[in-house]
């Protein structure tokens, strides 16, 4: 199956402007075989806290623009969303998995990022999600959770790929493009990293997406600007690294 990781740039607060910029570079990835289009956290408003004027309903704008997008290209899109489930409370940083078919899978971020205060503005979720994407099993995850090993670990065994869509700032990269060979070599499985880049919320981002496969090898990068990736990735793959290195099974 081809993924697609659109590495952009985010108009801060102003979904309307993201939605527009967005959409030709997801037609264009699909003209280019992707069947599963990957956009960055909070991909139409960037990192805000400022809940009140980002959060959505459920089924609101951010969550709309992929399914109408996964339905008119016939692809899977995700991308985070700040999401409020019930009025009165804190909302959620969401990642929405849009299938063509018009169904919504949802992850709720199980870490908020304290250092930056989330956590005083969106809840915690707290449900691993794995959807069966054209066969392949993709395990969604968001930023920060990037850092959590045992999450990763727990999810392994019925995990081909796992989903990181981030705005991890160019301050700590470093860390950013660690965990994700770590995530990919321990657990023998593809991970998909989708960074923003540009500057946001006063800080700034340079990207470093990448697509890793379960040997740690990279298959597709990018760094400093906007750009797609695609990739070809096979579940076949995740079991033969499996089958000859048998290092899952040595957890104890």
């Amino acid at each position: 199956m081809r993924i697609a990781a659109i590495q952009h740039d985010i108009v801060w607060e102003d979904p309307t402007a993201n939605f527009a910029a967005l959409a030709p570079r997801i037609t264009g990835a699909a003209a280019a075989g992707a069947r599963l289009i990957v956009l960055t956290e909070m991909y139409a408003t960037g990192f805000s806290m400022r809940t009140d004027v980002t959060a959505e309903q459920v089924g609101g704008p951010a969550t709309s623009f992929l399914v109408e997008q996964a339905q008119q290209h016939g692809v899977w899109t995700a991308g985070s969303v700040a999401e409020r489930v019930r009025d009165g409370e804190r909302p959620f940083n969401t990642l929405v998995l849009a299938a063509p078919d018009g169904a919504i899978h949802r992850y709720r971020k199980i870490h908020p990022f304290t250092y930056s205060g989330e956590d005083k503005y969106f809840q915690a979720g707290s449900e691993h999600v794995t959807v069966d994407v054209d066969d392949l099993r993709v395990t969604l995850f968001v930023c920060y959770d990037l850092r959590f090993a045992d999450e990763f670990w727990t999810t392994a065994p019925d995990t081909d790929l796992y989903l990181v869509p981030a705005n991890w700032p160019d301050a700590r990269r470093v860390h950013w493009r660690t965990l994700l060979h770590a995530r990919a070599i321990e657990n023998q499985a593809y991970v998909v990293g989708v960074n923003r880049v540009g500057d946001g919320g006063a800080l700034t981002y340079v990207g470093d997406s990448m697509i890793v496969d379960p040997m740690g090898e990279v298959l597709a990068s990018a760094a400093g600007g906007e750009a797609t990736l695609l990739c070809d990735v096979d579940p076949a793959t995740v079991v033969a690294a499996r089958h000859r290195f048998r290092f899952l099974q040595d957890r104890r």
